[in-house]
C-alpha cells in the first residue's frame, strides 16, 4: 500500500497556547511502515504542552515496537517527567497512535479522547472509544449520547498518558485502497459533528486540503480548543 499523510494543528480562537502535538509535522508519502500520532496535553504551568510533546517524541523514538508498546513508552516518559518537576505534577495527555504497515495493516494504540476514524466508501466510522466519564455513563445506560453533549463533566477523562498504570486500548484492522484514516484531538470533535466531518472528508480529495478544511470548520464553529488533525489516504 501507499500512504499519503497530511497533518495540521491550530491554537483555535480562545486558548492562549497550543497544548496539542502531532506527528509527522510535514506531509509524507510512503509505503510504510510509518507512525502517525495525535496528542492533547493537560496540566498547569504549560505542562500540557510539555506532556503532549514528550508523548509524541518518546513514542516515535522507538526503533521498533507495537502501537501499544509505543503508547506505554510515552506513558513512562510522561510519568518520569512529572515526577522530576513538582511544577509538572499531575500533567498528562491523550495519545492516539497509528502504525501503517506496507501490507495495509492499521495498528492503533489509544488512551484518552482524541480519536481515530475510518472513512470507507463515503461512510465515517469511529474506531476508538473515548476514555471519558460521560462515555462510561453511556455504556452503563445512565446517559444518552444527546445528554452527553451538554453534560458538565463531558470533558473529564478517565484514562490519560501520565497515569502510573494506564491501560492502552489496541485495534488492528486491514485497510483497503480508497480508505481514508483520520486522527484528531477533541478540538475538532467538540466543535464539528461526525456528519459534518464525514462530508468534509468525502468532498475534499487532497489530504492537505482536507486537514485544513477540518481545522477551519472547528474554528468557524467557535474554536474553543486547540484543533489537531491527521489524514491518511490509502492507495495501492
Amino acid at each position: 500500500m501507499k500512504y499519503t499523510i497530511a497533518t495540521a494543528t491550530h491554537v483555535g480562537r480562545v486558548r492562549a497556547g497550543n497544548e496539542d502535538a502531532v506527528y509527522p509535522t510535514e506531509d509524507v508519502s510512503t509505503e510504510g511502515p510509518v507512525v502517525v500520532a495525535v496528542a492533547d496535553g493537560m496540566g498547569g504551568h504549560a505542562a500540557g504542552e510539555v506532556a503532549s510533546a514528550i508523548a509524541i517524541s518518546s513514542s516515535i523514538s522507538l526503533e521498533e515496537g507495537t502501537a501499544v508498546a509505543r503508547v506505554e513508552a510515552a506513558n513512562a516518559a510522561v510519568v518520569a517527567a512529572a515526577d522530576a518537576d513538582i511544577n509538572r505534577a499531575g500533567m498528562g495527555t491523550t495519545l492516539t497512535l497509528a502504525i501503517l504497515w506496507p501490507d495495509g495493516r492499521l495498528e492503533i494504540g489509544h488512551v484518552g479522547d482524541s480519536r481515530a476514524y475510518l472513512l470507507r466508501n463515503g461512510r465515517l466510522t469511529q474506531l476508538t472509544i473515548d476514555h471519558t466519564f460521560v462515555r462510561e455513563l453511556i455504556a452503563q445506560g445512565r446517559l444518552n449520547p444527546e445528554e452527553a453533549e451538554t453534560h458538565p463533566r463531558r470533558h473529564m477523562l478517565t484514562r490519560t498518558v501520565g497515569m502510573k498504570d494506564v491501560r492502552v486500548d489496541s485495534l488492528d484492522i486491514h485497510l483497503m485502497p480508497g480508505d481514508r484514516v483520520l486522527l484528531c484531538s477533541d478540538g475538532l470533535t467538540g466543535m464539528v459533528s461526525d456528519i459534518r466531518v464525514e462530508k468534509i472528508l468525502g468532498s475534499t480529495p487532497v489530504a492537505t486540503d482536507a486537514v485544513w478544511s477540518l481545522v477551519e470548520a472547528a474554528n468557524a464553529a467557535g474554536g474553543q480548543d486547540n484543533t489537531t488533525v491527521a489524514v491518511v489516504d490509502v492507495t495501492e
